[in-house]
């Protein structure tokens, strides 16, 4: 089914007079991402040029797109908005809440029982206020709005930081905080710094045992996880016109994983034939009637270092499959070098789980070149050797794919088929054995592998690769086997050779589903009651934070000084906590119980300066909070990497942390902060991290004379009597600076609101 053709139309209808009028402004020929945003001016047609890096820009999305586990949050804030329905089109989707443990029907049940309070919410919600729902079992988030929604040269932003998925299909798709979205889906619009240009030509073409798996796996080792933040990622030339619309998808999505705001390619006959085998042969024909606009000016992509801040090229052609990891998606090894990696680094090389599927891997062509692989270990008398589990993306793909037989032949091999949701790829995975913390290997095809990621276990080192690459690696189920070389012993005892992969771009006899499991929104919502219990342990409606009292920060205390990588999984750990999303103080309790304290290198074992003795993070941040006392979290490099998940800015706000300070935000972690009226700041000077001490009281000054590009001044007060001042940096515009004086960008359009009426 086809949805929302005739806004898709709108936008194409006014296409030709936007980019005429910006590319006067720009005064030269525009890239396919200056197109789109260009186009989505909230203002209307473009009157000036904005200054990449620099420029703060209001945006007027097309569509939003939320998963259950952050949707709440949102939705729980929409509701105080005073809106009666969205003003763009939005949907729901529930695939995070599914535990991965026995196999898809067992573990869809169970999900379906436990969370049925959630899910009754988020059902009656979208009800009644005009959003799409899909539910549990209809697939993640990502593959169903690739399947049903992204359209080329559309806008939109998700609660998700894999919301990138989407510039597959030559979209601007950007992962935001609930916040953002509650904003979007009032009818207001959506602010973004105008990004820097990324251009990454690829030429040549796929072939073999590589897969576009490949590409962001060498581009995360180009640009490590940080070389992409405040950038969008433009894929042009003859390789990305070659490869697969779920291809590009692919690479997109794990663009989250390098910073990037976003990734994206120009329409191609691939969008076309992906729109059309998808049930949306109207929306390909009108992305066909302006497809010279859905795509970069020939200009560009002839000499694209004039028209991007920077340049990689990629000869698919000679590119090498790779495995990332472990503990970070930026460690890029090819196959060719990872028998002597393993061994330089002491990496276990006994495979003990292959998993493919997830957000970033679960396309039918994906699982056909999986199972390729797959038929072979029957075919030459072989055997797995390590556990093997399909995730698949959505129940279209699932259904299509077990009409083809390929879960017949998975099946046959040994292989575990989990629920049509994000199982293992966000730690939702009941994997037994995982709580004795032994270290161990193991390979998937998701996007992110930080520690405990998957499993819990800190000890499990996990790498990152594309489906056919995990599949081989699973048959012979050591980490150090190249398949393009290595020769694997079958039952006969004779020495076999694995085939390179094969596959379809699309089902041959094209997609099918008996419920893709879609629930429309009632037309008319006014009498929709929103189910909420007053004594639920997992949904709590919000109560608005507090206005800045107009007085500098003084006195605060530092909770904690988080040494090295701190992602928000450190922040606001994912997996069982997960059923605590929509119940903002129960969630709480694991406020940055994953950082890393500086002062005992402990994970949850921080000073309370008020009794001198220690304990976990959550436990003295309330006892500083019923002191009525404020604190300050210090923080490293890149600080908020990862899941766009707005908890980690919520968590510390609702318990009475006062500001953030660190060497360098994420992109979405330092804009979610803002959003709810926190004060994210930087070190002027990045060796002044070495000054904080472990009992140190702290003062921020400068906020009666808070304005853009003027820094800050913090005094930090030591224990010994002692004080001395540093200076801090900020990136708020005026309006983010409303923001934290009204107590959070909330508080402003509940007011606004108001006063309309």
């Amino acid at each position: 089914m086809a949805f929302d053709v005739e806004m898709i139309k709108k936008v194409y209808d006014r296409y030709s007079s936007r980019i005429a009028a910006a590319r006067i402004a720009v005064g030269k020929p525009l890239t396919l991402t200056e197109k789109i945003l260009y186009s989505h001016l909230w203002q209307g047609e473009a009157t000036q040029a904005f200054e990449r890096g620099k420029s703060y820009v209001d945006f007027a999305p097309d569509r939003v797109a939320m998963q259950d586990a952050t949707a709440q949050m949102a939705l729980l804030q929409f509701m105080q908005s005073g809106r009666t329905k969205v003003a763009v089109p939005s949907t729901v989707h529930c695939d995070h809440l599914i535990e991965a443990k026995i196999n898809s029907k067992t573990d869809l049940d169970k999900a379906v029982h436990e969370s049925s309070e959630v899910y009754d919410f988020l059902a009656s919600v979208s009800n009644k206020y005009g959003i799409g729902f899909w539910k549990p079992g209809a697939g993640i988030i990502h593959q169903v709005v690739l399947e049903n929604y992204a359209f080329p040269g559309g806008m939109m932003i998700g609660t998700d930081s894999h919301t990138v998925n989407a510039g597959g299909l030559g979209m601007i798709a950007i992962g935001v905080g609930g916040a953002d979205a509650c904003d979007v889906m009032a009818g207001l619009a959506w602010e973004l710094k105008m990004p820097k240009l990324i251009g990454i030509k690829l030429t040549g073409k796929l072939n073999g045992w590589t897969a576009p798996k490949d590409v962001i796996l060498k581009v995360a080792g180009i640009l490590t996880v940080k070389g992409g933040t405040g950038a969008v990622v433009e894929y042009f030339g003859e390789g990305a016109t070659s490869m697969s619309c779920t291809g590009k998808a692919t690479i997109c999505n794990m663009g989250a994983e390098v910073g990037a705001t976003t990734s994206t390619f120009g329409y191609d006959r691939s969008m076309s034939r992906y729109l059309a085998a998808t049930g949306r042969g109207e929306v390909a024909a009108a992305a066909d009637a302006i497809a010279e606009h859905l795509t970069g000016d020939p200009e560009v992509y002839a000499n694209p270092k004039l028209y991007f801040d920077q340049v990689i090229e990629i000869d698919l052609n000679t590119l090498e499959p790779h495995l990332n990891g472990p503990f970070t998606p930026d460690l890029a090894t090819p196959i060719s070098q990872m028998k002597s990696a393993a061994k330089a680094n002491d990496w276990p090389t006994k495979i003990e789980y292959g998993l493919i599927g997830s957000c970033t891997n679960s396309s039918y062509e994906d699982i056909s070149r999986a199972v390729s692989l797959a038929q072979q270990v029957s075919d030459k008398g072989l055997k797995l050797r390590s556990a093997f589990t399909i995730t698949p993306g959505s129940e279209q793909v699932r259904f299509t794919v077990e009409r083809d037989g390929f879960l017949n032949i998975f099946d046959k091999i040994g292989a575990t088929v989990f629920a049509n949701a994000c199982g293992p790829c966000i730690g939702m995975w009941a994997r037994v054995g995982a709580e004795k913390a032994e270290k161990n290997t193991i390979v998937h095809s998701f996007n992110r592998n930080f520690a405990k990621r998957a499993d819990g276990n800190p000890n499990t080192f996990a790498f990152v690769g594309s489906p056919e690459i995990v599949t081989a690696m699973a048959i012979a189920g050591d980490l150090s086997f190249n398949p393009l070389t290595d020769k694997l012993i079958n039952d006969k005892g004779e020495e076999v050779m694995l085939d390179p992969p094969t596959g379809y771009e699309l089902p041959p006899r094209g997609f099918d589903v008996d419920d893709a499991g879609f629930k429309a929104p009632a037309e008319d919502g006014s009498g929709v009651q929103v189910l909420v219990s007053p004594d639920s342990k997992r949904l709590q409606i919000l109560d608005p934070f507090p206005a800045w009292e107009g007085i500098d920060l003084n006195g605060l205390k530092l909770l904690i000084k988080a040494k090295g990588k701190c992602t928000t999984d450190h922040i606001s750990m994912a997996g069982p906590w997960l059923k605590f999303r929509g119940h903002l103080d129960n969630i709480s309790n694991n406020m940055l119980i994953g950082a890393i304290n500086f002062f005992n290198e402990k994970t949850d074992l921080v000073k309370n300066q008020l009794t001198g003795q220690y304990d976990t993070v959550p436990n003295t941040q309330r006892a500083y909070k019923a002191a009525g006392i404020g604190t300050i979290v210090v923080g490293d490099e890149n600080y908020g990497e990862g899941s766009s998940r707005e908890h980690a800015a919520m968590e510390p706000r609702h318990l009475g942390v006062r500001a953030v300070l660190v060497k360098s935000f994420a992109r979405i972690h330092e804009t979610n902060l803002k959003k709810q009226g926190m004060l994210g700041l930087t070190f002027a000077n990045k060796e002044d991290y070495d000054k904080i001490l472990e009992d140190d009281t702290i003062d921020i000054e400068g906020l009666l004379n808070f304005e853009p590009n003027k820094p800050l001044q913090v005094v930090l007060n030591h224990a010994d009597g002692s004080s001395e001042t540093i200076q801090v940096n900020h990136t708020y515009n005026e309006q983010q600076i409303e923001w934290f004086k009204a107590g959070g960008a909330l508080n402003i359009i509940r007011r606004e609101f108001a006063e309309s009426q």
